[in-house]
């Protein structure tokens, strides 16, 4: 049986799936910490030493973990806080060392038609589809059918936002309405780049990613993340609206001690909905399915089309 593992270093987490051949993928183990390798990139263009340290540390944990789980190939990529780093060969090197494996920086449109990949292969909807992937350093919208037509990735994410717009702790109201207008111009910007401004098309928008899982438990009313759960929930555009309200009243802390708010998700977690938030209200879209396959997915579902039939 063959056997892969994905890394995904994100900017606020990093994550490993660890998947036998299927479709959906037969998943044997999923796993996220935040390590917050994004840190302070926005505003220096370099990596933090420690931030550094930390997310190398959990890829070559995970990477240890996976073989001793019999993965024969593992894939290890990095988004938009590498992207942005001027000292990305820090960070490739490290994780040379410590594994072995060569890392990948993935554009935004190689990171849309991945996730597109992973985020279309596990769910339940009617194409045509509109994948939004709210990360911790950009957003993607991609559009398509079976495969993607068309893709736009903003530096929007809940990361950069909270340190470009959401300093106090709850944010100010004011604060908070920077958010929100500088989410609303990226997303004006993002649906204009899909020929989508103005349009009422009749499109499945999937959401993916930890922003949207969250939100999406936090509606269910889970006392305790439950991916079998919350994959497949639908979940409103006004839902998302009160949701930001609620969030954006609580400290940091407060929002800590919701039950499947993982550890250090609290303080970037306003801003990731204010993104969903705009992203909902620019598409014109009364709701969101949400899926737990995202771009994770896509790298294992990349290697094991790798491996020659049969193997």
């Amino acid at each position: 049986m063959t056997r892969v593992a994905a890394i995904d270093c994100g900017t606020n987490s990093t994550r490993v799936l660890v998947a036998d051949p299927g479709w959906p993928l037969a998943v044997v183990e999923r796993d996220m910490q935040v390590t917050r390798l994004g840190a302070g990139v926005d505003g220096t263009g370099h990596l933090d030493d420690a931030a550094l340290q930390r997310t190398v540390e959990r890829i070559a944990a995970y990477h240890a973990h996976a073989r001793r789980l019999g993965a024969q190939r593992c894939r290890i990529a990095a988004t938009s806080a590498i992207r942005d780093a001027s000292d990305r060969d820090r960070f490739c090197d490290a994780v040379a060392e410590a594994t072995g494996v060569t890392a990948e920086v993935l554009s935004g449109e190689d990171e849309a038609a991945i996730a597109f990949a992973g985020a279309t292969s596990a769910i339940a909807g009617t194409p045509p589809y509109l994948v939004l992937d709210v990360g911790g350093g950009s957003t993607e919208l991609i559009l398509g059918q079976h495969e993607p037509i068309a893709s736009v990735s903003r530096q929007l994410g809940c990361v950069r936002l909270t340190e470009r717009c959401l300093a106090s702790d709850p944010p100010t109201c004011d604060e908070l309405a920077a958010a929100q207008a500088t989410a609303g111009g990226e997303l004006d910007a993002a649906v204009a780049a899909l020929g989508l401004a103005g349009a009422r098309r009749e499109l499945t928008v999937v959401g993916v990613a930890g922003t949207v899982t969250t939100l999406a438990a936090l509606e269910l009313g889970l006392t305790a993340y439950d991916a079998g759960r919350i994959h497949g929930t639908r979940l409103s555009a006004d839902a998302v609206a009160a949701l930001v309200e609620r969030l954006a009243a609580m400290t940091s802390a407060q929002r800590a001690r919701l039950g499947p708010v993982a550890p250090g998700r609290e303080d970037v977690l306003v801003a990731g909905a204010v993104v969903l938030a705009a992203a909902l209200d620019r598409l014109g879209a009364s709701e969101v399915l949400v899926s737990e396959a995202d771009v994770l997915d896509g790298l294992a579902l990349s290697l094991l089309a790798a491996f020659p039939a049969g193997s």
